[in-house]
C-alpha cells in the first residue's frame, strides 16, 4: 500500500528520520483504523457552525433584550451548553486554535494581519485527521488562516471547499467583493454566487452533507460564516425588525444565520442525519456591534482581554452520543479543548505533531470525571489600532484559573462574585496575582522563542502556479482592510512578504497599488475614490538584491523578471514619485514562475 504524505522526498531532511518515521506510522494507523470499521458501522458526522463577530450576549437565549433567534435557542436547549468557554479576542487565533488543539503562539496564528495568520505546517488539522480516517471534509465560508499555498482549505485537509479570502468581504483580497451576489472560491476557481452570501454557505453545507450521505461516508462539516463581520449588509426583510433599534445591520444579520439554522435544523431531521450528527455552534471572539445593548453582563468586547472579548456560547448537540439531558456546564473550558474531545468522540486517530494545549471534555460531557484543575492563557497580537505591531507582548493577556482572571499581568478579578470584572481586587489577593503570574511566565518561555518565526508562502509550487498576495499578509504591519489601501496606510514603504521559493529560477513579479482584478492603473483611483498616488517608479527587494525601474503614467503595474534560487527570502516592493521619494508600498504582489 502506498501512503502519500504530502510532503516531497527532497524536503524531508534525513537528520530528522526518526521524526518522519514517527508521521509515516501515524498515517498508517490512522489509514487502518480507518478500514477496520465496517461499512455498516456507523460513525458520527461532526458539523461546527462559526458565527463571525457575535458575542456572548448576541442571542435569545442568553437574554437579549429584542434580538429573536428562536433556531439557536432551541439548539440550546437541546445541547449540553459550556458557559465558562473562551476563545481568542480575534478571530484567526480562535480559527487555528478550534483547528489544531494548540494555543495560537505556538503554532503561528497570533493575529488576523501582519503575516500572522499560517498555522506551522508541523501542526495537523482536525479536517486532515478526519480525512486520514476516512470523513469526508469540507469548508463553506470564511477561512482567513492563509490565501496562498500550502496554506489553503485544501492545503489542509479540507476536499470540498466554497470559500472566501482574507476576514472576508472588503478586506485586502477581497477589496471589492459584495455580499450579496458576490463572488466565492470553489476551490482555485472563482464563481459568482447569486444571493446572500449566508445562504449560499448554509446550501453548500447542506448539498456537501447530503452528497456524503449518499456516499455513505460520515462528514467534517465546518461552517464558518462570514456574518455578522462587517460590513453589515443583509438583505432588508432581516432588519426592518430592528430598524428603531442600534446596528439593525448587524442584528437583522444575526437573524438571518437563526433562520438557516432553522433550515439546518429541518434539513438534518427530514434527512435522518439528526441523530449521528455532532452538531456544535459557537462565535469566534467577543461581542462587537451588539455590546453596547447587550453583553450578558460582560465587561470589553472584541479585541480585549475582559471577559466579553473571549467568553462565547459554545453548545454541544448529539442525541446519539451521550451526553445525558440538556444542561449548562460552567467547567472553565477553552476553543483549542475541542480537537481532543472530538478525536475521542469518534475514535479518529490523531497524526503525529506537537501535544495538544486542549483537553478532552467527554468525561464532563458524559457525567463520567471531572476536568483537571487548569491555568488557561488567552493572549493574541498584534490587534487593530496597536502601535507596536510587531506581535504579541509578554503579559498582554489574561490569565485564567477557576474564578480568577489575571487581566494585563495586574488587574485581578473574581468573574463569580463580579461577573461584569467592576473591582479590581489584585491588592486583596497578592498570593493569587503572584501564582498566576508565575503561570504565565513560565508558559510564556514555551512561545515566546518562536514569535519571530513568520511561517512563509510557498512560490513556484506546482500547486499554485501564479501566487497573488495582498498587504494583509505584510509582516508586522496591520493593513488588511479596503480603506487602508483607499488611504495609503502602512507607512510609505509598506512591510515585506515571508516567502519560500520552492522551484528555481526565473521569476515575473508584478507589483500593485490596486488589487489586479480591478484592472486599475498604478495611479489610478478606484469607486469609491482613494488617495491617488503619482507613481513614477517602483522598487523590488528580493533575496537580498534591490532593483528600481522607472515607469510611464497609467502604467497597468511594474514588471520584474528575477532570477531565484530555493529557500527562505523576503520579498518587498514600494512605489516612488518622478523625484525618487518615497509614496507607497506595493499593496498587491503577483509572482509566476517563467523558466528554469
Amino acid at each position: 500500500m502506498r501512503i502519500d504524505t504530502g510532503i516531497p522526498r527532497e524536503k524531508i531532511d534525513m537528520d530528522d528520520g526518526h521524526r518522519w518515521w514517527q508521521m509515516l506510522m501515524g498515517w498508517t494507523l490512522a489509514c487502518l483504523c480507518a478500514g477496520m470499521v465496517g461499512a455498516d458501522e456507523a460513525r458520527p458526522n461532526v458539523l461546527i457552525v462559526l458565527v463571525d463577530d457575535a458575542g456572548y450576549g448576541d442571542l435569545g437565549c442568553h437574554g437579549h433584550p429584542f434580538l429573536k433567534t428562536q433556531h439557536i435557542d432551541r439548539l440550546h436547549a437541546q445541547s449540553v451548553r459550556f458557559t465558562d468557554f473562551h476563545v481568542a479576542p480575534m478571530c484567526s487565533p480562535t480559527r487555528g486554535q478550534l483547528l489544531t488543539g494548540c494555543h495560537g503562539l505556538r503554532t503561528g496564528v497570533t493575529s488576523v494581519t501582519a503575516g500572522r495568520t499560517f498555522i506551522r505546517p508541523e501542526f495537523p488539522t482536525l479536517p486532515q485527521m478526519f480525512s486520514a480516517a476516512g470523513w469526508r471534509t469540507g469548508l463553506f465560508g470564511k477561512w482567513h488562516l492563509g490565501d496562498n499555498h500550502p496554506h489553503r482549505p485544501m492545503d489542509r485537509g479540507f476536499q470540498d471547499v466554497v470559500w472566501g479570502r482574507g476576514w472576508g468581504f472588503t478586506s485586502a483580497p477581497e477589496f471589492a467583493n459584495t455580499l450579496i451576489d458576490g463572488t466565492l472560491l470553489r476551490g482555485t476557481t472563482e464563481e459568482r454566487f447569486p444571493g446572500y452570501i449566508t445562504d449560499v454557505c448554509f446550501n453548500e453545507a447542506m448539498r456537501f452533507m447530503r452528497a456524503s450521505q449518499q456516499a455513505k461516508q460520515p462528514f467534517f462539516c465546518f461552517l464558518p460564516l462570514h456574518a455578522a463581520h462587517v460590513p453589515h449588509v443583509v438583505p432588508p426583510a432581516y432588519s426592518e425588525p430592528y430598524t428603531s433599534k442600534p446596528a439593525a445591520d448587524f442584528f437583522g444579520m444575526l437573524a438571518n444565520i437563526d433562520e438557516n439554522m432553522g433550515r439546518l435544523e429541518v434539513f438534518l431531521a427530514q434527512s435522518g442525519l439528526a441523530d449521528d450528527t455532532l452538531v456544535i455552534f459557537l462565535t469566534d471572539n467577543g461581542g462587537t456591534a451588539g455590546v453596547k445593548i447587550f453583553n450578558g453582563g460582560l465587561r470589553g468586547h472584541k479585541t480585549t482581554y475582559y471577559e466579553g472579548g473571549h467568553r462565547v456560547p459554545c453548545f454541544l448537540r448529539w442525541p446519539r452520543g451521550g451526553f445525558g439531558a440538556p444542561r449548562d456546564l460552567n467547567a472553565l473550558t477553552q476553543v483549542q479543548d475541542l480537537v481532543p474531545t472530538l478525536l475521542e468522540l469518534t475514535a479518529v486517530p490523531r497524526l503525529p505533531g506537537p501535544e495538544f494545549d486542549g483537553t478532552s471534555l467527554v468525561p464532563v460531557l458524559r457525567g463520567t470525571g471531572e476536568l483537571p484543575d487548569r491555568t488557561l492563557m488567552v493572549q493574541y497580537g498584534p490587534g487593530a489600532g496597536e502601535k507596536d505591531t510587531s506581535g504579541p507582548k509578554e503579559h498582554r493577556a489574561a490569565v485564567l484559573w477557576r474564578q480568577w482572571r489575571l487581566v494585563h499581568g495586574s488587574e485581578l478579578y473574581d468573574v463569580v462574585a463580579d461577573r461584569a470584572q467592576e473591582h479590581d481586587i489584585a491588592a486583596d489577593h497578592p498570593q493569587i496575582v503572584a501564582q498566576l503570574r508565575t503561570d504565565y511566565e513560565r508558559w510564556w518561555a514555551t512561545v515566546n522563542g518562536r514569535l519571530r518565526d513568520f511561517v512563509p508562502v510557498a512560490v513556484g509550487n506546482a500547486a499554485e502556479p501564479v501566487v497573488e498576495l495582498a498587504s494583509s499578509d505584510w509582516q508586522d504591519v496591520y493593513a488588511d482592510n479596503a480603506r487602508h489601501i483607499r488611504q495609503g496606510v502602512g507607512g510609505p514603504r509598506g512591510a515585506p512578504w515571508n516567502i519560500q521559493v520552492e522551484r528555481a529560477g526565473l521569476y515575473d513579479i508584478e507589483l500593485q497599488r490596486w488589487p489586479f482584478s480591478l484592472s486599475v492603473a498604478l495611479d489610478g483611483n478606484v469607486d469609491p475614490p482613494g488617495t491617488v498616488m503619482p507613481i513614477r517608479a517602483a522598487t523590488l527587494t528580493i533575496a537580498g538584491t534591490t532593483t528600481r525601474i522607472e515607469l510611464p503614467a497609467a502604467s497597468p503595474s511594474a514588471r520584474f523578471r528575477v532570477r531565484l534560487d530555493t529557500g527562505r527570502t523576503q520579498l518587498h516592493g514600494w512605489f516612488q514619485d518622478a523625484n525618487g521619494s518615497d509614496l507607497c508600498g506595493a499593496y498587491f504582489a503577483r509572482i509566476t514562475w517563467a523558466a528554469p
